[in-house]
């Protein structure tokens, strides 16, 4: 099992003709997702890469029963993309588009509030790194390679970070069940605590590495619904140890204007919930290694 996408989710990409897009959405059907057609306004009726274009979002969940979709629109047209995608009855969507301008995105967290919980969208992103679930599928910009299938769930903002964390407990034989890049922007579709609940409820994980940063309140919410729901550990890492506040550093959320927004008092209160640090970022492959280990001994 795995969570979000699946070797069977029927997958659209809106953009699917430009550049950028093409090219992933080929990575993509190349490595086993389910891409069933693509979105291009006034392309609608050509096929690329094997797969159908549609005007619309509508068109294409009609024509193919498309439940997510992957948005590579351009910022000025992203919001109104991942509206266009809740309105068609999409029920995942991933925006990769970094620049998004805030008021954009507080119009569409709106916009999203008037479906009912049964058909509202889960937005993850926008500017992240995408969802996979190794040897299933992916929707999104990672390098699948440096996946391995397993049982460790992923979250991060820095799709990077993600890659790393991947990477080093591939080389020490731990997989991932999923990974997922929520982004990092200040206003994003899912939250660590979101993606938390995911996991905890999904029978193939068994723990989850969270890779936070500096800047806003998502770590410290993530801590408390750690502390008090979930039963698997959780190993988190925060980037930003030395930032200094008030400066933006890389991500647009990755700023600190609040107590509890700087890295070493977010690493204090994920300690303080039971939650294991990874002290760098090198060592976040040791450390979910540990965990792993101490919870084999103790079942």
């Amino acid at each position: 099992m795995a969570i979000l996408i699946t070797e069977k989710t029927p997958v659209i990409v809106q953009g699917m003709s430009g550049r950028i897009g093409q090219f992933h959405a080929g990575d993509m059907i190349k490595h086993g997702t389910n891409v069933v057609g693509g979105v291009t306004p006034g392309r609608g009726g050509e096929t690329l890469l094997g797969r159908p274009l549609f005007n619309t979002v509508r068109e294409a969940v009609e024509a193919t029963g498309a439940e997510a979709s992957l948005v590579f629109v351009p910022p000025p047209f992203a919001a109104d993309a991942i509206m266009e995608a809740a309105d068609a009855g999409i029920k995942t969507a991933v925006c990769v588009t970094d620049g998004i301008p805030s008021q954009d995105m507080m119009k569409v967290k709106r916009f999203l509030k008037r479906y009912p919980s049964d058909r509202k969208m889960r937005l993850i992103g926008p500017n992240c790194a995408g969802i996979i679930s190794p040897g299933k599928g992916f929707m999104g910009i990672m390098p699948p390679h440096i996946y391995m299938p397993g049982r460790v769930g992923i979250v991060g903002r820095s799709g990077t970070l993600g890659y790393e964390a991947a990477s080093q407990m591939k080389a020490l034989g731990i997989g991932v069940s999923t990974s997922v890049g929520i982004g990092g922007d200040p206003i994003n579709g899912s939250s660590f605590r979101d993606i938390l609940e995911l996991f905890e409820a999904d029978p193939e994980t068994d723990a989850v590495m969270m890779i936070g940063e500096i800047g806003g309140p998502q770590e410290a919410e993530a801590a408390l619904y750690a502390r008090d729901h979930m039963k698997k550990p959780v190993v988190a890492y925060i980037a930003g140890l030395s930032a200094p506040k008030g400066r933006k550093m890389g991500h647009a959320g990755a700023i600190i204007s609040a107590f509890g927004e700087s890295a070493q008092e977010k690493v204090e209160i994920l300690s303080a919930a039971g939650i294991t640090i990874a002290p760098n970022p090198s060592s976040m492959g040791d450390t979910i290694a540990a965990v792993l280990a101490t919870r084999r001994a103790a079942a």
